[in-house]
């Protein structure tokens, strides 16, 4: 930048060998062509020897006294003359400078008047050196201090680009850069340049988002100056979501694939496995560390107007503020954020995986032993806050509706898990008012994959589940596959049945041209009722057949107790009349018998009668 202009014509240097001083010209000192290094050191090419060492992180700088003593009050308040015979006793060792060594090649440069470029990429380290050293102009008339200023307020702030350039060489310059208020122009600088063309007037159109890339570069502490400076000058709301969701979908980890997959399906667990592999990364403090500011950060400078970030963002913002752990105040201010703009939430994104389904929910549910895949409450905890907001606004019906919808399509998606319980299934299902939902359809298919899910629920749960619902909101697909569901108790087949009747009927009655859904419907009703009509025949003709086949069998077994009462008395008959036959009494009956038969056959009336008597006999 010129040549040095010098505050005395000579230098005072200890000669070695002998305590008196000797004067040397200062410009024997400044005439030095370059600088060569070794090694860990730079030597000063010139005439005169060194008397100075100057050790800046690992390298060690070998100059003259006069060149920094006449530039820098620091150096010039040290003691620098030794009474040793060593050339080389005098040291300084500058820890924390500001730039490192190679800025202080710079300054060792300037100081010996030799030129040096001031660029966007060096002008801060040579500030805040500069200070560091107090080259100011007690000392020298255009010292370094004043050159840099005049670099920075001229050259670097009135061009965006070089003020990016300038402020990314901030980062390592803490807290002079800082002290120096440096970070404070260029953030400035930037917003102002940036809210130009941004005012908070007209649509928000995509040539607004020029500036969204370089700013996505900085570091989040520096963009969120840089967003503040810019709300505070008028930009739109939308264009300073625009950015913050640019910012977010390039640091946060998972956040680029959560805001560009609308897929359904695959790309909900694509998202989650890749969360769960940052969560993973708990071996590494720094990286969840900066993950936990960055959203945090974010979070903090959201604009509070409803229509500057979508849905999707605050839902995958929440998600990862989950994971890493987020301040619970920032968690809620972002579920009460995301409640205002429920209606626009899609299924997929409102599915936010349980993170604490380990020890915390073991804690808190002791008994159950059990975690549910979703984070329920979660998703609870934001439907109230839509509630809270739509009661606030007294507005309901289009949006109540919208969000009936939604969650009963979350309600089918959790009705998979078999963790889930009935009494968390029924307090969600009912944290709607019975108005919101215009059409029961989605909640009957909620409920019918619950119990699909899990067959072993019983009838008072499944009777439990199926109150839920309002058989009069059933349009009629759902009202004829409700009709044939057999896990769905009977009671409530029969309710649904017989709404879809009556439908009918008032329509007929208002004279009314009845549509052709509701004439199938009625013929189906028909032949369903003919159905029911028959089955209880049946099961009539069924019980009276029971009833005389136990009749039957009653006397049967009657008949079959007389017979064997009669079996015993034959039997006992029998046996006496053996015995009577085997008596001696009864053989001699039969012999006297016989004899007197004899006497009476000699006449042939007693022939005749004796005849007769054995006939008779026999």
């Amino acid at each position: 930048m010129g040549t040095m202009k010098n505050s005395s014509k000579f230098s005072l240097l200890e000669s070695q060998g002998c305590d008196s001083s000797i004067a040397i010209p200062a410009k024997l000192i400044t005439a030095t062509e370059c600088f060569e290094k070794k090694e860990q050191a730079w030597f000063v090419t010139s005439k005169v020897p060194t008397d100075l060492t100057v050790q800046v992180g690992d390298i060690t700088f070998y100059a003259h006294k006069h060149p920094l003593t006449s530039r820098s009050g620091y150096i010039n308040r040290l003691d620098l003359q030794s009474t040793s015979k060593s050339n080389f006793d005098n040291d300084i060792k500058l820890n924390n400078f500001p730039g490192g060594s190679g800025t202080f090649e710079i300054i060792l440069k300037f100081c010996y008047g030799l030129p040096i470029d001031l660029t966007p990429t060096n002008v801060a380290p040579l500030r805040c050196a500069s200070e560091f050293l107090e080259m100011t102009e007690e000392f020298e008339d255009g010292n370094l201090i004043s050159k840099t200023e005049a670099f920075l307020t001229f050259i670097v702030l009135s061009s965006w680009k070089n003020s990016i350039t300038v402020l990314k060489s901030c980062e390592s310059l803490y807290p002079w850069a800082e002290n120096l208020q440096i970070i404070r122009r260029c953030c400035d600088s930037i917003a102002w340049q940036a809210s130009r063309d941004n005012l908070a007037n007209g649509e928000f159109t995509d040539n607004e988002r020029w500036w969204f890339d370089e700013v996505s570069t900085l570091r989040i502490d520096h963009f969120v100056r840089i967003i503040t400076a810019t709300r505070a000058k008028g930009a739109k709301p939308e264009v300073i979501g625009a950015c913050i969701m640019y910012y977010g979908e390039k640091w946060l980890c998972g956040m680029g694939l959560g805001l560009t997959d609308h897929g359904k399906g695959s790309g909900r667990h694509e998202l989650q496995l890749s969360i769960l592999s940052g969560k993973r990364q708990e071996g590494s403090p720094g990286y969840n560390k900066e993950q936990r500011v960055l959203i945090e950060s974010l979070i903090s400078i959201l604009p509070p107007e409803k229509e500057a970030v979508s849905c999707k963002f605050l839902l995958q913002m929440l998600k990862m503020a989950t994971v890493y752990s987020a301040t619970p105040a920032l968690v809620s201010e972002l579920e009460k954020r995301i409640g205002m703009v429920l209606e626009d939430a899609n299924v997929n994104d409102l599915l936010i995986p349980n993170y604490r389904g380990g020890d915390e929910e073991k804690h808190s549910h002791p008994q159950s032993g059990e975690c549910t895949m979703h984070d329920i409450e979660t998703v609870q905890r934001i439907v109230e806050y839509f509630l809270m907001h739509e009661q606030q606004r007294h507005q309901q019906n289009s949006e109540n509706s919208q969000v009936g919808k939604l969650l009963d399509n979350y309600l089918a998606e959790i009705a998979r898990d078999p963790n889930l319980t009935i009494s968390k299934f029924q307090v969600l299902a009912e944290a709607l008012p019975p108005g919101a939902r215009a059409c029961d359809d989605g909640l009957y298919r909620a409920i019918d994959t619950y119990l699909k899910t899990h067959p072993s629920t019983n009838e008072h749960d499944r009777r439990r589940l199926c109150k839920l619902m309002d058989c009069e909101k059933l349009s009629l697909d759902a009202c004829m596959h409700a009709g044939q569901n057999d896990r769905l108790p009977l009671r409530t087949i029969i309710q649904v049945l017989f709404s879809e009747q009556l439908k009918v009927r008032a329509a007929i009655h208002e004279k009314k041209p009845v549509p052709d859904e509701i004439t199938e419907q009625e013929n189906r009703w028909s032949s369903a009722e003919k159905e029911i009509e028959s089955t209880k025949a049946e099961l009539g003709m069924v019980k009276t057949m029971l009833q005389e086949l136990q009749k039957d069998y009653s006397e049967l077994q009657q008949e079959l107790e007389k017979l064997n009462i009669k079996q015993k008395s034959a039997s006992s008959w029998s046996y006496g009349w053996k015995k009577l036959k085997s008596s001696t009494f009864f053989h001699g009956k039969i012999d006297s018998d016989t004899t007197r038969d004899e006497n009476h056959s000699q006449t042939p009336t007693g022939s005749k009668v004796s005849r007769q008597r054995r006939r008779s006999i026999s």
